[in-house]
């Protein structure tokens, strides 16, 4: 059953360097409070997993914290590229980053087989594609029924799956609601989950065609308001389009981004602290 524990808590008692680590959410729901607090706890050789590494994984990569990436589609989203992102793996800083880039499709595949208790997904993918050639771990078989061709990749079984919700209620139960993505097989396919959830409450009140992941699947839930921004939560805050252009100019200069980070993100306790550090800093420029 889930327990009800601080974000701090759960990272301490969850995460481990060199772990396999999944932090989903696909438009809404990124869980940027949980990347804050692996990044401020120091943890490094993490394997992360995404199907589309955007700001949050730009940061963790560019404080140190990864040293393999495996993903469908990495950039800032209506933007342009991750510049921490692109330094890692074009000049090793502030080290070398390995990765395995699948498609989207097989990805989320392979979560599924993951969740299904399976060794391996199987698609029709990669049909005329060159992936094959830069990633060892997709493999071709034959259907033993059509004897048709199809690709076969590994299941995908994370260490730790963190989400972002909108509600869990005092048992650990937690409501996700909106664009769902792979959220819930990510969390299935994972040893131990952390959900960062918008409110606690007594009923979760769940919208039809809601996903529930019931309690026995959440290792902790941490009330962490606002904790997918700059991204948003459906029917809680929408997103902060002109965060993700400004980060572009933020995160181009090592130097300043590393000052950034420290000042917004290293300083602040928690992911309530750093919002206020954040607005206050936009409000100083706004003010300028």
């Amino acid at each position: 059953m889930a327990e009800l524990v601080t974000l701090r808590e759960a990272v301490a008692s969850l995460v481990r360097d060199g772990a396999t680590m999944a932090l989903e959410g696909f438009t809404h729901l990124i869980p940027f409070a949980a990347g804050h607090e692996v990044i401020r706890q120091g943890r490094r050789g993490l394997t992360l997993i995404r199907m589309t590494p955007d700001l949050i994984y730009d940061q963790m990569i560019g404080m140190g914290c990864a040293s393999r990436l495996v993903f469908s589609w990495g950039g800032n989203p209506g933007v342009g590229s991750l510049h921490r992102f692109r330094d890692a793996i074009q000049a090793g800083w502030p080290a070398p980053l390995e990765i395995e880039e699948h498609s989207h499709a097989d990805m989320a595949a392979r979560y599924q087989a993951g969740a299904s208790g399976l060794p391996f997904a199987v698609t029709r993918g990669y049909v005329g594609s060159d992936l094959p050639k830069q990633n060892l771990k997709i493999k071709f078989i034959e259907c033993p029924f059509t004897g048709e061709r199809l690709a076969a990749t590994p299941a995908i079984n994370p260490d730790v799956t963190v989400i972002h919700a909108q509600r869990a209620d005092r048992a650990g139960n937690v409501l996700i609601y909106g664009i769902i993505g792979v959220q819930k097989e990510a969390a299935l396919a994972a040893k131990r989950v952390i959900a960062t959830v918008e409110e606690i409450v007594e009923d979760l009140q769940a919208p039809p065609n809601a996903c529930v992941l019931p309690a026995w699947v959440v290792t902790c839930v941490c009330h962490v308001p606002e904790g997918a921004r700059p991204s948003y939560a459906h029917g809680y805050y929408k997103r902060d389009n002109a965060f993700y252009v400004a980060w572009d100019e933020i995160s181009r200069d090592r130097e300043r981004f590393r000052q950034w980070m420290q000042r917004h993100v290293l300083s602040t306790a928690d992911f309530a602290e750093y919002r206020r550090s954040v607005e206050a800093d936009a409000n100083m420029k706004s003010h300028a």
